[in-house]
Formats: structure tokens, C-alpha cells, sequence
């Protein structure tokens, strides 16, 4: 039974553990030691890639097809397990490269231990600890206040609620004192006692969307589950139908069991099933992912979920945080400018303690330098700096008299910072030159406690200094600016800063704006704000609530929407945006929520991290046409078969040989080449649009070979030699066409796949293996005849398919789908899913 909630007592009362109380909570277990998951699981890999629905089809067939004897049509089986080990084997690789970077760049957590502030790994947080909180921080465990000085607590993470909550010590254990793991320290500072750890922590526990293995959206996913969906309804009926129909042929149930064809019945029906799933496509979707997480490692991108990889190449519009992001972070302090005749004593001295303030942020600590603190200065009421009220206040028991307010002009002197008055015209002057700039008001009387309670600001303020701060703007952001503007991709800048600053700052890096959109006449209506942000492109003032309603009106038109970030004021823009991107200097909070870390603060990775998005995208869509045309071809052929009861033209070996070499390992290749197409939506419709034209042109084409070769009276043998040979040359086909155009890399993978095919079909081992004989003379004139009319209409239907594609495009194109609303996009080669940027060779 844990303690209940202790005393408000002052900082200087707590200690915290001793070094020997530590040691023998841990010793006990009551350690912290518990960490979700900073990548997959190694069992949800293993489940993804082993344990599914197909698996089990493919597993059982294999099974039977041993279970008769037929060894030689089983060798599917090996196949599909080689592709699960490889998709595991790369998703581990990955998922290896992943952690190790996170846990180099773990959080950490803030104790007090033997009265000494010390950072340690929140793991070997122990319970009854002592949490120093500041603001930015991210809660290691459920702790109760029991020391606070205008402590705030974000736990939007976890209850979904977006207002602040006050943190008072006492408070009988209620909401008002408890502060639970994983939200986030907003505003203030205090300390709290560890009532909870590892998996009983509150986030821990019901499984909080900041510290989950949560699902990005991604249509290549949900694209293939679906085809998968109805694949995995149809295969039963499918199954029947061709079974039926084998037994028929052997002269019906009854007779196929007596005389034992039911065998052969029993393969053909295995041959059809096995090859109308699709398995090497969710393979080669898992390699993809991986292997681009994997590379983006290497480049100090950390992935906290493989189809981020996806998501930031379908991105239309980025907004971008100014600082730390645009710029380097790193603030200095410039200049202090005073604010007419108007003077207070001790000033300086109120500036030395805003910069001591350990809760100070770190627009406030460039002041330390500038203005040391040369005395302990007991402040007596505090109203802590907040990011939605953007200023802070103090008054001190022993020092300057009356009450001291730091923050934005505009903030603290709302009614006199227009360009009208001294204040504003100074303020307006500084900022126009990309300074950052903040008052020091002061009042003659004290800050009450009313006054720090409602978080007012005290009365008769008056402007004392105006302090200037200058920040390095990133050498790489203009030129991935520049990327992102000619990929047709929307920018938006969003600050809390003064939006002439913003403004100016945003111009030095290209973003042609004459002035910044002051935040604080942003419209309460969200269909306003979402025309607002389809006209402007850069803004000042903004609140965390207010950008992460500018996510939300954007995502309302349809846009996919990346947020860029390393403060705790951006943490619920990047968790609310398709793709949340934090800078490794950012708070702990951040890069909590955040898809993709920038570990090494280089904004200029994201145009690697949108090539990887697009290759894999680009990639898949090629492969994918491969195996859904395999897919519509054997449905076709399954129907047709199945309805006037023909002999299944395939064995299952022979069928391994078309699935390997016109599919499964060129695909493999394909999958992980250069690509830098463009994304535009509509993966599924371009890829069935010819997957299902091209599969009926080839299951006909095999339909009419088999009626002309029963009527020439070939053999089975010959007749299944035949269509193996259709089937492998149209095949070869059909991956040039989709190669196209074709590059050195692409020329070499199909030339190894046709010696292959020849080697096959040469080679007296494999044609005996394989079943395969001369398809003799009458059959061979059929079988040409049928090759050449297939690729005719393989070629027909890509011409028609490359034309719906570049009408589709447009269509979607002018609907604003997936493009920058009001921006011009430009337009590659229409067929979206090959040929548009594809290098040379």
C-alpha cells in the first residue's frame, strides 16, 4: 500500500531518496523499468510475417500436397517461407537500427537524490522518488506534488482534454496534485513524489497514445489489406469451384475416388488456390518500408514507425516552426532598447533573475551573460511564463519594488503596441530587421494572490526596455524550401513569435510574404481558418491550441499535413499532423509524439526522407500490377475452368517457375530501385485498373489455348508445357512493360529473368522436374499464335491504362486532391506509377 499524499512543503524541506534508499527499492523491483516500444515488436513481426490467414492457406497445401506424395509441387512452400524468413529478417534489421538509435537518444528524467539534482534514464526512476519538473519536460511516472510554483501540466496525450491543468501540492490526492506519466510540463516548475512506476503507471497502463507503437496512415497498407480482404472471401468459393470442376473431369466424385484421380484433382485445385494469393506483395511492401527506415538510420533520421516512411511522400503542405527549425535554435541575446524617458530602478536586477530562473526558457537564459545575477533575489509571488499567454510576471520580497512582467509586447501591452504608439513603432521597427523582441513592464504594486491565481497581469504596467534577440538561420532551410516549393508542396510558417519577425525570417529563406498574419485575428470558425490558411502562408502569435487547429483546418481540406517542431508548445500540432517531424534539441515531449526525429537537427534531411517516401510508393505500385495481374488471371482462369469443368492447365511446380521468375524475384529488385515519382493518390484504382483488363487478356488467351489444344488433340502433358510457355513469356512481357522505360538496372533484371526462363525450359534436369516436353508441332503454331495475340492485348490495355491514368490525374489534380490548394502543381508524365522521373540508365 503506497502512502498517501504529503504536505506542501518548500524546496529547500526536500532532499529526496538517499543513495541507500534507491539501492534497496531497487532491489526490490520497484524500478520505472519499462519501455514501450520505440519500433515493431519482435513479436509483432514475427505475427505480421509468420502467423497469418495466407500463411496458413499456403502452410496447408504444402501439408497435403506432402501428405500424397507430390514433393515436386510443393516447392511453393519452400518459396513462401524463404519470403517470410527475408521480410523478418529485414523488418529485425531495421528494427535493430531503429532501437539503437533511440536508445542513444533516449529522454531522460530529472530526480532529487541525497538533496542533489541528477539526471538519470527514466527506467531507473524508483518509486517515492523526487521529480524535478520544468517546463518541457515529459513526466517519467505518476508522481504526486508536493512542491509547485505555477506548475502546468498538459495531459492532452493522454485524456484528449487540450487546456493546461494546474498542479497544487495537497489537494487530497485529487487530479489537482497528481501529475501522470507521460504529459507534459507546460508552464512553472515543482517537485512531485513517484506514487507509481513500469506497468502500473497510468500512460503504461492504458496504453497512451504518447507512449504507444500507434498506426500511421498509409494507403499502401490499407490498399493491400483491402485486396487482401477480398481475396481471403473469395479463395473458399473459388476453391469449391475449381475442385468441382477437376473431379468432374475425372469423370465425376465417386469415379475420381475410386480410381484415385481425386489425387491429381486435389493438385490442380492446390495449384489455383496457392497462386491467387498475393503473398510476395505484403512481402515486398515489409522489405520496402524497411530497408528505407533502415537507410534514413543511417542518415540520422529515426523512424518511430516504418510507414512514416510513406507518409511524408504523400505530404502536401509542411508548416514549419521558425525557431529551431528555419532556425538553428540557438538564440542570442542582442540588444536592450529603452521605451521613452520612463524609468524604474532595479530593472536589471529583475532581468538578472528571469535569467537565473531555473524555469527559465531559452529566450529568458540568454539574459544570465548580459545581466549576472549578482544576489539571491527571494521572489514572493511568480506567474510563470505559458506559450498561450506568452509572458511571465514576478514581485520579490527582497529586491526591486513592485511587480515585473516579461513577455511579448503585444502580449503584455495589448491596447498600446500598435504602430501608433512609441512601444509599437519601436517593436515594429525591431522586428521588421528579423529580431526577436520582448518587454520588461513594470507596476509599483505587488502581485497579489488573486492576481497570480487568475494569472492577471498586475495594474498600471508601464514599458520599461525593449530586449532584442537574434537567431542564425539554418544555411540548409533555403535550399529545402526550394525543394519543397518546386514539388509543388505548400509551406507554412507558424511562431509565437511576433509575426514581423516570422515574416522576415521566412523571407531570408524564400517564402515570398510582404508581412506575417497575426495569430490573435485568427477566426474562432474553423471554416474560416481553413480559407485563412489557403491564402497565407506565414504567422505570428500562435498559441499551441491554435496550431494545432491550423493542422486540423488544413488536414479539412484535404490536405496531408506534416508539422515541424522542437518545443513543447508544438507537441499537439506534430501529434494531431499526419506526420509529426521533431529536432533531436527539442523537449523530451516532442520527439515523444513525433513520426520521424531529426536526430542530428538537419532540416535538410526531409527531401531524403520524401525520395525514400516516393521510391517506396513509386516501387510498390510497379510490383503490385505484377502480382494483382497473377492474381486476376488465376481468378479468371479458376471461373472459366471451373464453369466448363477444363483441367486446371498448371501444376503447382509449374506455376513456381512463372510465379519466381516473371514476379517474385525481379519484383524483389524493383521494389528497392531509385524512384523519385511523385505521389499522387489513388494507389489501388491505378493498380487494379490494369491488373484485372491485363489479367482477363491473359486468362483468355490461356482459355482459348487449352480449347485449341484439346481440339488438336494434344497430349496433357504437352498441353501444360504450352500454357507454362504462354504463361512465362507473356509474363516476361508484362514486367517490360511495366519496367518501361527501360534503364540499365531494369535491362539487366529482365535479361536475367528471360535466361533464366530459357535455362528452364532447356535444361534436361529441370524439364524433367519441372514435367515440361516438346508441346509438338500443331501446338507450337496455337501457342504462337496465342503469345502474339496476348501481348497485343497486354499492349492494348497499358495504352488505355496510361491514358485513364493521366486523366485521373488531372481530375484529381484540379479537385485539389493531394496537391497545395491555389498552387499551380506540376505535372510529370502521366503514368503515375512507372515512367515519370524514373533515372536513366
Amino acid at each position: 500500500m503506497q502512502p498517501g499524499p504529503e504536505p506542501a512543503r518548500s524546496a529547500e524541506e526536500i532532499t529526496g531518496l538517499t543513495t541507500a534508499e534507491v539501492a534497496q527499492r531497487v532491489a526490490d523491483g520497484r524500478t520505472n523499468d519499462y519501455q514501450a516500444d520505440s519500433s515493431r515488436s519482435i513479436g509483432s513481426i514475427i505475427r505480421a510475417n509468420v502467423f497469418t490467414i495466407f500463411n496458413a492457406i499456403v502452410g496447408s497445401c504444402f501439408a497435403v500436397l506432402l501428405l500424397l506424395g507430390r514433393w515436386q509441387d510443393a516447392i511453393f512452400g519452400l518459396s513462401a517461407l524463404a519470403n517470410t524468413i527475408i521480410g523478418a529478417w529485414q523488418e529485425f534489421r531495421a528494427k535493430a537500427a531503429l532501437d539503437r538509435l533511440a536508445l542513444l537518444n533516449a529522454p531522460t528524467a530529472r530526480v532529487l537524490r541525497d538533496g542533489i539534482e541528477a539526471e538519470i534514464h527514466p527506467t531507473d526512476v524508483v518509486i517515492d522518488d523526487i521529480l524535478v519538473l520544468r517546463a518541457g519536460d515529459q513526466i517519467a511516472a505518476d508522481a504526486e506534488v508536493v512542491n509547485a510554483r505555477g506548475l502546468q501540466v498538459d495531459e492532452s496525450m493522454l485524456t484528449g482534454e487540450s487546456d493546461a491543468v494546474d498542479k497544487r501540492p495537497g489537494d487530497d490526492g485529487g487530479s489537482g496534485s497528481e501529475a501522470l506519466s507521460g504529459s507534459i510540463v507546460v508552464a512553472g516548475e515543482g517537485l512531485a513524489r513517484v506514487i507509481r512506476v513500469g506497468a502500473d503507471s497510468y500512460a503504461n497502463r492504458f496504453a497512451a497514445e504518447a507512449k504507444r507503437f500507434s498506426l500511421v496512415s498509409s494507403e499502401l497498407r490499407s490498399s493491400i489489406n483491402l485486396v487482401l480482404r477480398v481475396v481471403g472471401w473469395a479463395i473458399g468459393p473459388m476453391a469449391l469451384l475449381v475442385l468441382n470442376a477437376q473431379m468432374m473431369v475425372f469423370g465425376g466424385w465417386v469415379a475420381a475416388w475410386e480410381n484415385g484421380d481425386w489425387v491429381q484433382a486435389a493438385v490442380n485445385t492446390i495449384a489455383a488456390v496457392t497462386a491467387m494469393i498475393p503473398l510476395g506483395l505484403v512481402l515486398m511492401t515489409s522489405i520496402a518500408f524497411a530497408v528505407g527506415a533502415a537507410k534514413l538510420a543511417s542518415r540520422q533520421v529515426l523512424v518511430n514507425e516504418l510507414p512514416a516512411v510513406e507518409g511524408l511522400a504523400r505530404v502536401d503542405v509542411v508548416c514549419l516552426d521558425k525557431t529551431g527549425t528555419l532556425t538553428a535554435g540557438e538564440i542570442e541575446f542582442d540588444a536592450v532598447h529603452p521605451v521613452g524617458a520612463e524609468s524604474a530602478p532595479g530593472w536589471g536586477e529583475a532581468l538578472a533573475w528571469y535569467g537565473a530562473d531555473p524555469a527559465a526558457n531559452a529566450t529568458a537564459r540568454c539574459l544570465r551573460d548580459p545581466y549576472p545575477l549578482e544576489r539571491p533575489l527571494a521572489p514572493g509571488a511568480v506567474i510563470p511564463f505559458s506559450s498561450a499567454r506568452k509572458w511571465s510576471a514576478v514581485s520579490f520580497v527582497d529586491g526591486p519594488g513592485g511587480a515585473w512582467v516579461l513577455g511579448a509586447p503585444e502580449m503584455v501591452f495589448p491596447d498600446t503596441s500598435g504602430p501608433g504608439t512609441e512601444l509599437g513603432s519601436l517593436v515594429a521597427e525591431l522586428a521588421a530587421t528579423g529580431r526577436r523582441t520582448l518587454v520588461l513592464g513594470h507596476s509599483p504594486h505587488q502581485i497579489s494572490d488573486e492576481q497570480a491565481e487568475a494569472e492577471r497581469i498586475p495594474e498600471d504596467l508601464v514599458p520599461i526596455v525593449v530586449l532584442t534577440f537574434r537567431e542564425q538561420v539554418r544555411p540548409d532551410a533555403a535550399q529545402t524550401l526550394a525543394y519543397f516549393r518546386e514539388q509543388g508542396v505548400g509551406i507554412r510558417v507558424i511562431s509565437g513569435d511576433n509575426p514581423r519577425t516570422v515574416a522576415a525570417i521566412a523571407r531570408e529563406v524564400g517564402v515570398d510574404t510582404p508581412e506575417g498574419f497575426d495569430a490573435r485575428e485568427l477566426p474562432d470558425d474553423d471554416e474560416a481558418l481553413a480559407d485563412v490558411l489557403e491564402q497565407y502562408h506565414v504567422f505570428g502569435r500562435v498559441t499551441p491550441e491554435q496550431k494545432k487547429r491550423m493542422v486540423t483546418a488544413l488536414q479539412s481540406r484535404g490536405h496531408t499535413v506534416a508539422m515541424t517542431g522542437d518545443g513543447v508548445n508544438d507537441a499537439l500540432a506534430i501529434k494531431t499532423a499526419d506526420i509529426g517531424i521533431a529536432m533531436n534539441s527539442g523537449a523530451a515531449a516532442t520527439k515523444a509524439v513525433a513520426r520521424l526525429v531529426l536526430l542530428d537537427g538537419q532540416f535538410s534531411h526531409l527531401p531524403d526522407v520524401v525520395a525514400e517516401g516516393r521510391q517506396v510508393i513509386a516501387n510498390i505500385e510497379r510490383v503490385s500490377m505484377l502480382f494483382l495481374t497473377k492474381t486476376a488471371y488465376i481468378f479468371v482462369l479458376s471461373i472459366v475452368f471451373g464453369i466448363l469443368v477444363l483441367q486446371f492447365p498448371f501444376l503447382p511446380r509449374q506455376l513456381s517457375i512463372t510465379d519466381g521468375l516473371t514476379i517474385g524475384i525481379p519484383a524483389f529488385f524493383l521494389a528497392l530501385m531509385p524512384n523519385r515519382q511523385r505521389y499522387i493518390p489513388g494507389f489501388l484504382r491505378r493498380s487494379l485498373s490494369f491488373a484485372i483488363p491485363a489479367g482477363v487478356v491473359v486468362g483468355a488467351g490461356l482459355t482459348l489455348y487449352t480449347l485449341g489444344a484439346q481440339s488438336l488433340g494434344v497430349t496433357e502433358e504437352q498441353m501444360r508445357t504450352g500454357a507454362t510457355i504462354i504463361l512465362a513469356i507473356v509474363g516476361i512481357w508484362i514486367l517490360t512493360v511495366l519496367s518501361r522505360p527501360i534503364n540499365r538496372y531494369k535491362g539487366l533484371v529482365i535479361g536475367a529473368m528471360f535466361i533464366g526462363l530459357v535455362l528452364i525450359f532447356s535444361v534436361p534436369l529441370a524439364t524433367d522436374f519441372f514435367q515440361l516436353v516438346d508441346p509438338g508441332e500443331g501446338a507450337a503454331y496455337l501457342l504462337t499464335a496465342v503469345i502474339v495475340a496476348t501481348i497485343g492485348g497486354v499492349e492494348v490495355v497499358r495504352f488505355i491504362h496510361r491514358r485513364f491514368v493521366a486523366r485521373d490525374t488531372a481530375a484529381r489534380t484540379a479537385g485539389g486532391v493531394g496537391v497545395s490548394a491555389r498552387r499551380p502543381r506540376r505535372r510529370g508524365k502521366s503514368d503515375s506509377s512507372v515512367e515519370a522521373t524514373t533515372p536513366r540508365g
